[in-house]
């Protein structure tokens, strides 16, 4: 019997080194591939929120990571020069040396001019307010002619005039008129919504916000930002006197929500 040989087959010989070679050239580039990008190498990006520069630089240091600051706010409830937010996001997975590009908090409060908005109504000094990078604080009422008419502005206790020069976010309280025979309001359902809106609309009612409570699962200022409201009394519908407070309960936990 002949014994196959592939060197009487030079075709059938140099089809099957060619196969050989371009294995070989895709193992090699898949090698060279993964050192080049550091295949399973990749970093997990911390949390830098409400840090200060000092620490940021040197946890990224020490992860071989780079921040860079692209943008600063002013957020009036956190410190001066912490971390507001991040991008990529704490637990995302990066390599080597990438940049870390975050948003400061402003060392240097901003300042904005405080409207009038004696005369307006409640739902028109809100958003006077509003606009002006302000909120409305307390409302007390005094017995008036005209119900939910803005009598008096003031700040810290103290009336205040417009054009005075307050932090941004501040808040201004309000007394306000009440009429005997039109001092009753319903307590909104504001379960489902986060803190500020929640307030926005308790506020709208004619109502006080009273204890905001966060539970366990808001880690952070980032967190308490996306809370919603899961709990609140009194329950949406009540009944209620002008001014009465409405405590809400807040998480981030999607059980509670439910």
């Amino acid at each position: 019997m002949a014994r196959f040989s592939l060197k009487d087959k030079p075709l059938l010989r140099n089809f099957i080194w060619g196969i050989v070679f371009v294995i070989a050239l895709v193992l090699l580039l898949q090698l060279f591939l993964a050192l080049f990008t550091r295949h399973n190498k990749e970093l997990t990006v911390p949390d830098f929120t409400a840090l200060d520069m000092t620490t940021v630089h040197k946890v990224a240091r020490n992860l071989n990571l780079r921040v860079e600051v692209a943008d600063s706010v002013f957020v009036k409830h956190l410190p001066l020069g912490v971390v507001f937010s991040q991008n990529p996001v704490a637990g995302s997975r990066v390599k080597k040396n990438r940049r870390i590009f975050i948003t400061i908090n402003s060392t240097v409060p901003r300042m904005v001019s405080v409207p009038s908005v004696i005369g307006y109504s409640l739902r028109q000094a809100q958003a006077e307010l509003a606009a002006s990078g302000l909120g409305v604080g307390k409302l007390t009422y005094v017995s008036d002619i005209a119900t939910n008419n803005v009598l008096r502005q003031q700040y810290k206790g103290k009336d205040i005039p417009s054009g005075r020069k307050l932090e941004t976010e501040s808040k201004i309280d309000l007394v306000l008129g009440l009429n005997e025979e039109d001092n009753t309001t319903s307590v909104p359902n504001v379960k489902g919504f986060t803190g500020s809106v929640a307030a926005s609309n308790i506020i709208e009612n004619s109502l006080n916000v009273g204890k905001m409570r966060y539970d366990d699962s808001v880690k952070n200022y980032a967190d308490s930002l996306h809370a919603v409201v899961y709990s609140q009394s009194p329950a949406g519908g009540t009944p209620a006197g002008m001014g009465r407070s409405v405590d809400i309960y807040l998480t981030v936990n999607p059980d509670k929500i439910k």
